[in-house]
């Protein structure tokens, strides 16, 4: 007999199979010896009172062996005689794309403008060593896309747009650990990420398709309002060992998952009059405090988490003045890192490795901003580009919002990838820092009064959501505490459209905007089903 029981536990029995056989057989009415297998289905810890839980979904295997597989995986069958498909990027959507699309009988052609995921390492290592982004390699652009160095977090609440639990066999079949089958709030981590991503490209090539990196799409290729492929700059290696770009075309249908960074796609766009809007965002800064600190406080405890507990995480989210003000992206036991793409930025993201045990934790801290916000923020773009009179760039207003914000981040930072930080008391009472605590941010910080050179309404919900976080968790509103500017690649600042059934754009067929710089996902998790759905969609049209 196969019987699924629910347990309410301690934290020290949930880490021990022989205290939970004993448990699991008293409320099951069995005897322990007839238990001869038991598998965790589901955990998730409940920290809301004093003494902390832990909630699981147990299945037993009672008076017969356990032979259920921990999950099923995807077969892949050779695509080398299929039609192509092309998917511009290899961040999640797109992957996740390539790999749907060979499941039904098409070749994926993935090009990517970054490097493959270990030769990225090396240009992100530069960023902190020596002030240097290079604009197609960093914390955006390359293999994986900008999920692979934040944190590997796959916890989405799009369960209604497809099947989670596919998107998360998949991982585990490409490499990753079977707890993110299990937990709650699961996550793979920044350091065990890139050997799966390095799999599911092996996957693709196995079967038939193809990966190219430092290769940039650069226009869209259209017949009669059709998206007939898509002409790339190709970084190529000349006899002598020089790079040099070469221009070439590529053509069939075009799945477009760019991520939310790739702000050329953007005004490639606006400029060929293609249907694009402004959207909403999110923008604030990166909140800093030592890991022990959030463990006593979510833990309720001077010992933090102690030996049985994960690295505690925290969510916040308050209106204020009609907007939202809420944590995003929270990295347990995790780093703050440079995540500009491009000269003249100052952007910061958060990621953790799978263990969690770094000595700080951190997460966004940002303030909702809609595009009829602008004309209140007190901003200006300078000599920008992406603003002019003309209507073909009213879709871009929020990139160039994001953009300020970065700039006037880099000049406060010293014109480097040093970050402008502020205590957390200090921010919220209007006052400049004199010191700044230790931080795991390697590039560096500099003491800088975020509070006012930050538009006055993000700042302010900012200084009036900390208080109120404050008095929800003792102890978080602290001097102990670092707010280090800016966090803006919240989401894409602009949506592609597309048709709600057909998943094409809607004057171009053959186009496909996928993913969370179409403007269609919010996270690795999201951007992966959207991605599976844009194939699903692309394969129907190629079958007719």
């Amino acid at each position: 007999m196969i019987k699924d029981i629910q347990l309410r536990v301690l934290p020290q029995q949930a880490a021990d199979e022989h205290t939970l056989r004993a448990i699991a057989a008293g409320e099951s009415g069995s005897d322990a010896r007839a238990i001869r297998g038991l598998r965790i289905t589901r955990r998730s810890i409940d920290a809301r009172q004093r003494q902390v839980m832990v909630n699981l979904t147990l299945r037993l295997w009672i008076g017969e062996p356990m032979t259920e597989a921990i999950y099923e995986p995807v077969e892949y069958p050779n695509v080398e005689a299929g039609p192509t498909a092309i998917v511009v990027g290899a961040g999640p959507g797109g992957l996740f794309a390539a790999l749907r699309l060979i499941e039904l009988g098409v070749r994926p052609v993935v090009i990517e403008r970054g490097k493959d995921v270990h030769a990225r390492k090396r240009d992100i290592a530069r960023i902190s060593r020596e002030h240097v982004v290079d604009p197609e390699s960093n914390f955006s652009f390359g293999e994986g896309g900008a999920g692979a160095f934040s944190d590997g977090k796959l916890y989405t609440r799009s369960k209604k747009r497809g099947s989670v639990d596919k998107v998360l066999r998949v991982f585990c079949q490409h490499g990753a650990q079977t707890d993110i089958l299990v937990d709650a709030h699961p996550h793979i981590g920044t350091d065990r990420l890139p050997r799966v991503i390095e799999n599911m490209r092996h996957t693709i090539i196995n079967c038939g398709g193809e990966v190219h990196f430092q290769t940039r799409m650069t226009e869209l290729l259209v017949s009669d309002g059709e998206v007939v492929g898509c002409r790339c700059l190709q970084t190529v290696l000349t006899p002598e060992g020089e790079a040099t770009p070469v221009e070439t075309e590529l053509h069939g249908p075009v799945i477009l998952a760019t991520g939310h960074s790739a702000r050329d796609v953007y005004k490639m766009f606006a400029r060929r009059h293609f249907a694009i809007e402004a959207k909403g965002i999110a923008v604030g800064v990166r909140l800093e405090h030592p890991s022990q600190l959030i463990d006593q406080i979510q833990y309720h405890s001077r010992q933090g988490r102690g030996q049985w507990l994960p690295a505690a995480e925290y969510a916040f989210v308050q209106q204020v003045c009609d907007r939202g003000v809420y944590s995003f992206c929270m990295c347990p036991g995790g780093t703050v890192v440079p995540a500009a793409s491009g000269p003249g930025q100052v952007v910061v993201n958060g990621m953790s490795p799978s263990s969690r045990n770094g000595r700080w934790s951190n997460s966004g801290m940002v303030v909702e901003v809609r595009p009829e916000d602008l004309q209140d923020l007190e901003w200006h773009v300078g000599d920008s580009e992406v603003l002019s009179d003309d209507a073909e760039f009213a879709s871009l207003t929020m990139m160039a919002f994001q953009e300020q914000l970065e700039h006037m981040a880099w000049q406060q930072g010293g014109r480097r990838q040093t970050a402008p930080a502020q205590r957390m008391a200090d921010f919220v009472n209007g006052r400049l820092s004199a010191a700044l605590p230790q931080s795991s941010y390697t590039p560096g910080l500099i003491a800088s009064p975020l509070h006012f050179w930050m538009p006055r309404p993000i700042a302010t919900r900012l200084q009036e959501g900390f208080k109120v976080f404050g008095r929800k968790s003792h102890g978080f509103l602290t001097n102990e505490a670092t707010v280090i500017g800016v966090e803006t690649r919240t989401s894409a600042p602009c949506r592609i459209l597309r048709d709600a059934e057909t998943l094409q754009h809607i004057v171009l067929k053959g186009l496909y905007p996928c993913g969370e710089g179409a403007g269609y996902a919010g996270g690795i998790v999201s951007a992966a089903i959207d991605g599976e759905r844009c194939a699903e969609a692309l394969a129907a049209a190629i079958a007719g």
